[in-house]
């Protein structure tokens, strides 16, 4: 199992964050953070042996990547891979996951999961994504590791997609996530458990879920093997 984080994206708790994650989900400073933060949080990771997987999202500061901007499948390649490319110049990278709506479109749109997938098969690595949705089909077309990922502080819906951040609920407090992160981790169903790094308290909440881990006899590490 893998444990995994949001990180780069200018919330305030990486550092406190990166002592419990297996692997950090580095944002290639577009929709959030800056390439200079991008560069510091990569060479931070490596300093710590975390895995670091590129974290490509739409070209919305304003809204940190979470508006759906409607760009045409060769935008979205061509958008993927300018960020990916930037971050693989500075550091190795284990695999890709997109950010925010990029990650919730591709989840949905096999065209578009398929550009991300073309990207990552031209670095060597994968891609995560739900299971059951597109991000891991793509992957299995290209030919490439599709890691199934669950996310222990948000609330899921029956078909597995993410409840929306609006509704009450939705993020889950330190005790529940923990509960949850050791309950999907123990399904057999995902290879890799989400915090996300700018929910308020996440460093508390990460902690807690790896605890939850340990207690559960859980034994975690990079997917990649890229650190």
């Amino acid at each position: 199992m893998n444990l995994n984080s949001d990180l780069g994206e200018g919330a305030g708790e990486d550092e406190a964050i990166l002592a419990h994650v297996d692997s950090a989900n580095v944002a290639c400073g577009v929709h959030a953070g800056s390439v200079s933060l991008t560069i510091a949080t990569a060479r931070r990771c490596r300093e710590l042996g975390v895995e670091v997987g590129a974290h490509p999202g739409y070209d919305d500061r304003a809204g940190f990547g979470r508006a759906e901007l409607g760009l045409t499948v060769e935008e979205i390649e061509d958008l993927v891979a300018f960020q990916v490319a930037g971050l693989a110049a500075i550091v190795p990278i284990g695999y890709v996951k997109p950010h925010g709506s990029l990650y919730l479109r591709c989840q949905l749109d096999a065209a578009a999961a398929d550009a991300v997938a073309r990207v990552a098969r031209k670095h060597g690595v994968g891609v995560l994504g739900q299971p059951g949705f597109e991000l891991v089909a793509a992957a299995r077309r290209a030919g490439i590791p599709g890691y199934r990922e669950g996310f222990a502080d948000r609330l899921h819906l029956p078909d597995g997609s993410l409840a929306p951040r609006d509704q009450p609920g939705s993020v889950l407090e330190p005790l529940r996530a923990a509960e949850q992160g050791a309950r999907l981790a123990l399904s057999g169903q995902f290879d890799t458990i989400c915090v996300h790094g700018d929910s308020p308290g996440a460093a508390h909440v990460v902690a807690a879920v790896r605890e939850a881990l340990r207690v559960a006899g859980i034994a975690t590490g990079p997917l990649a093997g890229s650190s």
